[in-house]
């Protein structure tokens, strides 16, 4: 994130922490944020602090759904 969309994402958290429910799906795991964060390392622990640390988290385990089944020759007809 730049600089001004850090501090907009921080706005947005500062105005809904405790008083709305805001989901955030990533791919990037939690103990990376910090790292996505730091280039205003204030606005990182004000919206890590709101957002890790009252949060219900659901870490999802398992293969991607995305994987592309493979395709026997056999299945593939010809014409």
């Amino acid at each position: 994130l730049d600089g001004q969309q850090l501090l907009d994402f921080m706005e947005i958290i500062e105005d809904r922490h405790g008083q709305k429910s805001t989901i955030i799906v990533s791919q990037l795991p939690v103990s990376n944020w910090y790292d996505v964060l730091k280039k205003n390392t204030t606005a990182a622990d004000a919206i890590l602090d709101r957002i890790v640390h009252t949060a219900v988290r659901f870490d999802l385990k398992g293969e991607s759904m995305r994987k592309k089944k493979s395709t026997k020759k056999s299945d593939v007809t010809e014409k």
